[in-house]
């Protein structure tokens, strides 16, 4: 038999230009990521997609694109379930391979392929397991001019705006081609492409400056002095962990020896009088049951001594053998007042789906040895004077309709308490912290994080990051923000309109380009194939 020749499994260039484009997408997120480059990596892709002929090449560079993207961008997951990383970044970045094989081809590819990439990233913010809406293209852009586009549409119409600015640059539009490829074959300029970049630029300047909801509006409220409490502590610990770690403390006679006792010991250091509210990370408390535990009489000692209600995340036991995971106000009196239970919950994190299934296969599902009861209630909880806060747990913020529901609520700020002590390095802290940004310009209202062992900071309604603290450090951090109660468009609207509305472009630009696109513009591999009888190109039928 003779042997393969090693030049039969060479990938392509173009091949090579999907990978890179996807890294260079993954190298635009947090924490090591630069905004720009997004951009770059989409327009790099484009040049592989645009020189893919069949089907199956389609799907392949769509697919290459995604993964170099997403296993990046997805590392936190490894410290959740290394398996589950594995199956859900090849199966997001088939949803993308998908895109690359639906949309449409020729000059109307610069409309379809944003918006056919775009419904496979607002798929994947929803589905499965009720979605896993990190490493996305909106999050890298969270530190960028662009994310006030999110005032007018949320991540769906910013994750649009950054793949149609992408493919633009080197889709069909004037000049812009010859200065990208360089491959001297000459573009002819095209409307598709003009026009898509100039639809983008539109929502930026014009509408988004006017879709925060303050034109015309004279705001009033009250200002509000909050205190963000974190305890610190170690990284990448798991609850197993903290009950082994908090035994062997205790028998060596430590008395600061759980999450809990760190907190409880930063909060001792807040002046009486000098906050409106203190806020505890997620889950702090473990309990049974928090009305009749010590854990509650020591945190109303504390309310009581600084004269300001404490917002605590606890978590309870239920009768089926699960847990609640609740964010509470306990007020100056040591009243429970007001209670939110968590609705989104982490899947391999706070439940484990398909647990019999991947238990015979032997998967560690005792990594999450109990499932998590999804919460019903609305995302707010309300001071004792009548304040409203909407409210997001942890993975919450990472859905923007978590907190355009509080906000719907009356929510007059947002605050985010989330733990995230399981993950080493700060790949998914820093995402959440630009999440949190987005959040914050999205409903033109401050978010206060709060966590156990990083980050915790405040995030004003523009989106900047003030007083954010260093992983595993013990810090109070303390600020003055601002109530609002205007509404963005974003809020009023919701993501449903404008998935809707990509689809109906998709739909129209794969019509377009199936009826009436000039096959004298296509392209074989990035080189013109002149049509018989004709001095213009032609891309061969498949």
């Amino acid at each position: 038999m003779p042997r393969p020749r090693l030049s039969s499994f060479t990938p392509s260039r173009s091949a090579l230009k999907a990978v890179g484009g996807g890294l260079l997408v993954a190298a635009a997120l947090p924490p090591w990521g630069f905004w720009p480059l997004a951009f770059v990596g989409i327009a790099v892709y484009e040049t592989s997609a645009e020189a893919a002929v069949t089907g199956r090449q389609r799907l392949a560079r769509g697919w290459l694109f995604g993964a170099a993207w997403l296993f990046p961008g997805m590392c936190w997951m490894w410290f959740l379930t290394a398996p589950g990383y594995l199956v859900a970044a090849a199966m997001f970045a088939g949803f993308h391979a998908v895109a690359a094989w639906a949309a449409p081809r020729g000059p109307w590819r610069v409309i379809g392929r944003p918006v056919a990439h775009t419904l496979a990233e607002a798929l994947r913010f929803c589905f499965p397991f009720g979605g896993v809406p990190l490493a996305s293209l909106a999050i890298g852009q969270a530190a960028g001019p662009f994310a006030t586009v999110v005032r007018v549409g949320g991540v769906v119409l910013l994750t649009w705006f950054v793949f149609q600015i992408g493919f633009a640059l080197t889709g069909p539009a004037p000049v812009v081609p010859q200065l990208a490829r360089k491959r001297g074959v000459t573009a002819k300029g095209e409307w598709h492409g003009v026009s898509g970049f100039a639809v983008a630029l539109l929502i930026w300047l014009v509408v988004a400056p006017l879709a925060d909801g303050t034109v015309g509006t004279d705001e009033k409220l009250a200002s509000l002095r909050v205190a963000a409490v974190q305890g610190g502590g170690p990284q990448g610990t798991h609850a197993v962990d903290n009950a082994d770690d908090e035994r062997a403390c205790r028998q060596a006679g430590g008395t600061v020896c759980t999450p809990f006792d760190r907190t409880l010991q930063a909060t001792t250091g807040i002046e009486a009088g000098s906050v409106d509210l203190v806020v505890w990370p997620e889950n702090i408390v473990d309990v049974d049951v928090f009305a009749i535990s010590v854990e509650l009489s020591l945190i109303a000692e504390q309310a009581q001594r600084i004269g300001a209600p404490i917002a605590v995340g606890i978590t309870e036991e239920t009768a089926d053998d699960r847990f609640t995971n609740a964010q509470v106000i306990v007020t100056t009196d040591g009243d429970v007042t007001s209670r939110y239970e968590k609705v989104r919950r982490v899947p391999f994190g706070e439940y484990m789906p398909l647990r019999g299934l991947l238990h015979a296969l032997g998967a560690p599902t005792d990594l999450v040895p109990r499932d998590a009861v999804a919460g019903e209630g609305p995302a707010v909880l309300e001071l004792p004077d009548g304040t409203k806060l909407a409210t997001v747990i942890s993975w919450e913020v990472f859905f923007g309709g978590r907190a355009n529901e509080g906000v719907e609520a009356g929510g007059q700020l947002i605050i985010n308490p989330t733990n995230g002590s399981s993950y080493t390095l700060t790949v998914l802290q820093s995402q959440q912290v630009a999440s949190s940004r987005l959040r914050a310009i999205e409903q033109h209202r401050w978010v206060v994080q709060a966590s156990p062992t990083g980050f915790s900071a405040f995030i004003s309604p523009d989106g900047d990051v003030f007083q954010r603290t260093s992983v595993s450090e013990q810090e109070v951090i303390t600020r003055t923000i601002s109530l609002h109660d205007v509404r963005t468009w974003y809020s009023h609207t919701g993501d449903l309109p404008w998935v809707a509305l990509m689809l109906l472009v998709f739909m129209f630009a794969t019509w377009r380009s199936a009826s009436g696109a000039d096959p004298s513009h296509r392209r074989f591999r990035g080189r013109s194939v002149p049509t018989p009888g004709t001095d213009q190109p032609q891309f061969p039928a498949e």
